[in-house]
C-alpha cells in the first residue's frame, strides 16, 4: 500500500522544493537557493506558514518591491549559469502583477525563476475577493492570466493534488536548456490551505543535471561542409556559451581554426578580453574590430545566441552578398532563424563535434591576421575614450575607465539600461566567464536588485553595479535589502539628470530634445535630487565624487568597505563613444515640417536598403 503524508498544498509545495538538488563541481546542492516573499492576504496564511516550517532548509528573503525581488532571483540564476535558481511569491493583486515585468525579463533571456503569485478563491464563495480583477464575460479569468504570454509554463492550482503534476512539469521546464524560462504557478489562496494525502515518494530527493544534446549527423555534416568552404568565417558567441560552460571549448576551437570571435551582450566574457582572437562586442554597441569583420564575413557561426537586432544591426551588419549562417543552438527556434543552417546541440558538445568533423581545417591566415590587426587598432581607440580626464562633466566612457583601472576585471560588473550597456559592451575589458553581467533584453530597473541576486550567487566576488539616475529612480529599494542581508555591493551612479541615452537617440532621429532630460520636460521646479542622502537613508555608505580622480579614490575605499557603497558622479548626457557601433532600425517619420526629421528620414531610407530581408 502506498505510504502517504497529509499536508496542505502549500506545505507539500515547500517540502518538494527542498528535495530538488543539483550538482556543481562535484558538490551536491539544493537547486533552489531560497524564496523571495512579500506577504499579503493571498499568501501569508497558506504559503507563509509553510515557508516558516522550512525556513532552515529553504531560506525566505524579504524584499521591498515585488518586481525587484524577482529581478534578484533572476540574477541569481544568471550568475549561477542557470544551474541554481530561486522562487518568488506575492499576494493576489498588485503584488502579483508587479511580477509580470520580471517574468518577461526572464522569458526574453531564457532564465529560470519560479513565480508563485496568490490567486482568487477556487471555491468562489467570497467573490469578488479583495483585489480580484473581474472579467465581466469570463468567470475563470484572474489578473494572473497576464503571466501566460511571459511564462514558459503556466498553471493555476485549483485543487491540492494538482500540485503534483504541476511541480514535476515546472522542474522539467526550469532545468531544460531549450525550454528554460519562467514558470508561473498561480496558487488559489483557499487551496494553499487545503490538505491532501500526498505520496511520500513525491518528496524523495531528486538530482537534476544539465542535458547535453548532441548534433544530428546530417546537420553536423552540412555545417562542417559550409565552414570548410568559408574564406572569412566569424563566430558570434551568445549567452548560451556561458550557460553551457563552453568557454574553454570555444577558446580551443577559435585557436585551432583561427576564426575570430565576437560577443553579444549576453555572451560577453565568454572569452577573456585579452584573448587575441576575441574581437569583443558585436552589433549596434559593437567594437570597430568586430563590426568590420561582421560586414565582410562569408560565414557566421552563431553559437548560443538568439540573434536579436542589436547583435545583427537590424540585419544590416552582416553585409556579404553571399553568406551562410550556422545556428548552433540548443533551441531549434533560435537555431533556424534567418534561414540559418540549424545545428541543434548543446554549445559545448556542438563545438567539440564540429571540431572533430572539420579535422585540421583552418581559416585563411590572412583573415586571422587581419582580425588581430583590427583588434590592436580598436584597443587604441578604446583607450582614448576611457582615458582619465579633468572634465567637469566626464563621459560614461571615462567613468568606465576609472572603474576598470581601480577595480580591475575580476569583479562581477553588472548593468542594464540607458547608455551604459552600449559603452560597457564596447569598452569593458571582461575577465573570467560570468564576470560581465548584462540585462539588455527587458532592462530598466534591474541593476540594483540584479546586483543583489548576483552577490547572493557569488558571495566571494566583488559585485559592481553601474546605473544611471533614470534607472536608479525607477527601482532602488533593494539597497536597503542588501544592507539588511549584509550583502555588500559597490554601486556607481552616473547622474546625467534624465534619460540621456534616449535623448541622444531622439536627436539622432531628427527629433528635438523633449521629455527625456529633466530640463527638457514640463516642470514648475527643476528637481535637484540628492542621491547621496537618498542612498544613505537606506543604510548605504554614500559619497559624491566631483571628478574622475575623486571617483577612483572613492572606488578604492568602496572596495575596502564592508557595507553597500554608493558613489555618485555627475556626467555629460550628450557624449557617447563615436568609434565602433552599427546602425539600428528606429523608424523615423515619413512626413514632418522639420528639416532635421526629413534629413534623418532620408538617411533612414538609405540605410534600410542594406538590410538583408529574410536572411
Amino acid at each position: 500500500m502506498m505510504s502517504t503524508v497529509r499536508l496542505t498544498m502549500a506545505q507539500a509545495l515547500t517540502r518538494y522544493l527542498v528535495a530538488q538538488m543539483t550538482e556543481i563541481g562535484g558538490e551536491r546542492l539544493p537547486i533552489f537557493g531560497g524564496v523571495w516573499a512579500i506577504f499579503g492576504h493571498g499568501n501569508v496564511a497558506g504559503l507563509g506558514e509553510a515557508l516558516w516550517h522550512e525556513r532552515d532548509r529553504l531560506p525566505t528573503f524579504r524584499a521591498h518591491n515585488e518586481q525587484a525581488m524577482a529581478h534578484a532571483a533572476i540574477a541569481y540564476a544568471k550568475a549561477n549559469m542557470r544551474r541554481r535558481f530561486m522562487a518568488a511569491t506575492t499576494s493576489i493583486g498588485p503584488g502579483a502583477t508587479n511580477l509580470v515585468t520580471a517574468a518577461a525579463l526572464a522569458h526574453v533571456n531564457r532564465l529560470p525563476v519560479l513565480l508563485l503569485p496568490g490567486d482568487v478563491f477556487a471555491n468562489r464563495i467570497p467573490d469578488p475577493v479583495l483585489q480580484q480583477v473581474e472579467a465581466f464575460g469570463d468567470g475563470t479569468v484572474s489578473a494572473n492570466d497576464c503571466f501566460r504570454p511571459v511564462s514558459r509554463y503556466f498553471d493555476r492550482i485549483t485543487r491540492p493534488e494538482q500540485i503534483i503534476p504541476a511541480l514535476t512539469r515546472a522542474m522539467q521546464v526550469l532545468t531544460d536548456p531549450a525550454e528554460c524560462g519562467p514558470v508561473t504557478l498561480a496558487l488559489c489562496q483557499d487551496v494553499q490551505a487545503e490538505a491532501y494525502d500526498y505520496p511520500e515518494s513525491f518528496f524523495s530527493e531528486r538530482l537534476w543535471t544539465p542535458r547535453r544534446s548532441r548534433a544530428d549527423r546530417t546537420e553536423l555534416k552540412a555545417a562542417a561542409e559550409a565552414l570548410k568552404a568559408a574564406k572569412k568565417p566569424l563566430i558570434v558567441a551568445g549567452g548560451g556559451v556561458l550557460y553551457s560552460g563552453a568557454s574553454d571549448e570555444l577558446a580551443r576551437f577559435s585557436a585551432a581554426t583561427g576564426i575570430p570571435v565576437c560577443e553579444t551582450q549576453g555572451g560577453k566574457s565568454a572569452l577573456p578580453d585579452d584573448n587575441t582572437l576575441n574581437m569583443a562586442a558585436v552589433g549596434v554597441t559593437g567594437t570597430g574590430a568586430a563590426n568590420r569583420l561582421a560586414a565582410e564575413a562569408d560565414l557566421v557561426l552563431a553559437v548560443g545566441t538568439r540573434l536579436q537586432d542589436f547583435t545583427t544591426g537590424s540585419w544590416a551588419l552582416f553585409g556579404a552578398a553571399q553568406k551562410t549562417i550556422i545556428g548552433l543552438n540548443v533551441q531549434p527556434f533560435d537555431a533556424g532563424k534567418h534561414r540559418a543552417l540549424p545545428l541543434v546541440a548543446d554549445a559545448r558538445e556542438g563545438l567539440v563535434e564540429l571540431a572533430e568533423t572539420i579535422g585540421g581545417w583552418k581559416a585563411p591566415e590572412s583573415w586571422t591576421n587581419n582580425a588581430k590587426s583590427g583588434k590592436a587598432d580598436w584597443q587604441k581607440e578604446a583607450g582614448k575614450a576611457t582615458a582619465a580626464s579633468n572634465a567637469s562633466l566626464p563621459s560614461d566612457a571615462q567613468v568606465i575607465g576609472a572603474v576598470q583601472r581601480t577595480l580591475g576585471s575580476d569583479v562581477i560588473l553588472l548593468h542594464a539600461a540607458g547608455g551604459l550597456p552600449g559603452e560597457l559592451h564596447k569598452l569593458w575589458q571582461a575577465g573570467a566567464p560570468g564576470t560581465y553581467h548584462a540585462e539588455y533584453g527587458f532592462c530598466m530597473g534591474y541593476e540594483i536588485a540584479g546586483g543583489l541576486g548576483a552577490k547572493m550567487a557569488r558571495p566571494d566576488k566583488e559585485v559592481v553595479v553601474m546605473v544611471g539616475d533614470g534607472s536608479y529612480l525607477m527601482l532602488n529599494s533593494e539597497i536597503a535589502t542588501s544592507v539588511m542581508l549584509g550583502l555588500k555591493l559597490t554601486i556607481v551612479l552616473l547622474d546625467n539628470r534624465g534619460f540621456g541615452c534616449i535623448n541622444r537617440l531622439q536627436n539622432a532621429t531628427g527629433g528635438q530634445s523633449f521629455n527625456n532630460l529633466l530640463k527638457d520636460s514640463r516642470y514648475e521646479t527643476l528637481p535637484e535630487i540628492d542621491f547621496v542622502q537618498h542612498a544613505a537613508s537606506m543604510g548605504a555608505i554614500a559619497v559624491k565624487a566631483a571628478s574622475i580622480a575623486e571617483l577612483e579614490t572613492a572606488l578604492a575605499q568602496a572596495k575596502a568597505n564592508t557595507r553597500t557603497t554608493v558613489v555618485v558622479i555627475d556626467t555629460d548626457p550628450l557624449i557617447s563613444t563615436g568609434a565602433g557601433g552599427a546602425w539600428w532600425d528606429v523608424a523615423v517619420p515619413e512626413v514632418s515640417d522639420r528639416e532635421q526629421v526629413r534629413t534623418a528620414r532620408a538617411n533612414y531610407d538609405e540605410r534600410r536598403k542594406r538590410q538583408t530581408i529574410g536572411n
